[in-house]
């Protein structure tokens, strides 16, 4: 699995969430948040060691039921899952270490 570079605009259904098997990591944000485009670098790049985690990015906004589920306020936040149960959380990063700390606790064994 490689990172995903394109924000989903259907939602997954927080169920289908929960029942994720293994290493998650769910990022809300838009195409056009500022915030969200300068975090894809970093995001990309502490991705780059940790190919086999999911990455699910799903655009978010007022109303999605998605988001509002994960309390989001801020975008980009990404939620860092395991076996479908929050384990970390960052909310506008801004470094790849940060991102790649994140990822280390969900990817280890």
């Amino acid at each position: 699995m490689a990172m995903t570079t394109d924000f989903a605009a259907e939602e997954p259904a927080r169920a289908a969430i929960d029942a994720l098997g293994g290493a998650a990591v769910v990022e809300f944000g838009t195409p056009w948040c500022g915030y969200c485009k300068a975090a894809q670098p970093l995001i990309e790049a502490a991705f780059a060691d940790y190919p086999a985690v999911r990455h699910i990015k799903v655009e978010d906004g007022r109303g999605r039921p998605l988001g509002r589920s994960f309390k989001v306020k801020l975008w980009p936040t990404l939620i860092f899952l395991k076996q479908g149960q929050e384990v970390a959380r960052l909310v506008r990063p801004g470094d790849a270490e940060a991102i790649a700390r994140a990822l280390a606790q969900i990817a280890s064994a």
